[in-house]
């Protein structure tokens, strides 16, 4: 006779038992600018690095503000690590001389992935406005880097709508130009939501994009400034994930475990709906995205741990 209560045979089993383990992860960092922060990021690119992700990525400040930066954190993974790095690059503020340039320049040090943007203007709350001599936009600059080499090019999505766009469909149609123009996939902004996601997705397929989009994956383990980065990308943070992050500013190991605990739902429940690829915004942390890549049944082989070390 059943001990259980009345309903309980009736759960689902849990999130994550016997998780194949049959994803692809790839992980965004950004370029250093102390000492100190460098060392953290290296130790992340390392403890990160057993994972054998697809790619890794280094993002671009607003305005090319930190391009030598970016270059540096860029060919070093490519000159130190068994990693693939790939550059974020964007349009702003450049003329396509020089951002040829700097694309001529990665393929020159090994690098063959880019991750082609638009990019933020460098004053916030401006609207983007393309170089007189410049690149009208990530569309235009896909073209332009397939011009100079046979790169590998992620572009950005936006399942919530990208800001400046006029409408869901113009947001959408413009992802669309992007894959048409020689993009390989999709990266999107991030999400706290496996509804929007797979609504975007379905949107997408019904916009005749057959490209692959992935999933981008932000562990909150700042909940500041994850409002912050959500209202300049249109991302929404549900009144129920703000609550759960109440009372936890002075105490960052149980902040750490709400972040890793609602991150990894999200994850398996896309997983659940198909998605095999995740990219980790980690803010230059391992923890949270490496905890969430094991709960998916990620685990590195001894070789890729000998590699690494």
């Amino acid at each position: 006779m059943s001990t259980l209560a009345p309903g309980i045979a009736s759960w689902r089993k849990p999130l994550f038992e016997d998780v194949a383990g049959d994803i692809d992860v790839s992980f965004e960092f950004f370029p250093p600018k102390t000492e100190k922060m460098e060392q953290t990021l290296w130790e992340s690119v390392k403890t990160l690095e057993p994972l054998a992700p697809r790619f890794v990525s280094v993002t671009y400040g607003a305005g090319g503000s930190t391009r030598e930066r970016t270059h540096n954190t860029v060919a070093r993974i490519a000159r130190e690590t068994t990693l693939a790095a790939a550059a974020h690059l964007t349009c702003v503020e450049a003329s396509r001389e020089e951002i040829d340039e700097v694309a001529r320049a990665y393929w020159e040090a090994g690098v063959r992935h880019i991750v082609a943007l638009r990019g933020d203007p460098p004053e916030a709350g401006k609207k983007f406005a393309p170089h007189p001599n410049g690149y009208a936009g990530a569309a235009d600059l896909v073209q332009g880097l397939k011009r100079i080499a046979p790169f590998e090019i992620s572009v950005a999505a936006y399942p919530e709508m990208h800001p400046d766009a006029v409408s869901r469909q113009a947001d959408i149609d413009n992802l669309k130009r992007k894959i048409d123009a020689g993009a390989d996939r999709a990266i999107t902004q991030f999400f706290f939501s496996p509804d929007c996601f797979f609504r975007f997705r379905d949107e997408a397929a019904a916009a005749g994009i057959d490209a692959e989009i992935v999933p981008g994956i932000l562990p909150v383990s700042n909940v500041a400034q994850t409002r912050k980065f959500a209202a300049m990308c249109g991302a929404g943070i549900p009144p129920w994930m703000d609550r759960l992050f109440e009372g936890l500013d002075n105490l960052p190991a149980a902040r750490q475990l709400v972040a890793a605990t609602v991150a990894a739902e999200l994850c398996g429940q896309l997983y659940a709906g198909g998605v095999r690829h995740f990219h980790f915004y980690t803010l230059n942390r391992a923890e949270l995205a490496y905890a969430i890549s094991h709960l998916l049944g990620l685990r590195p082989t001894p070789d890729q741990q000998e590699q690494a070390a």
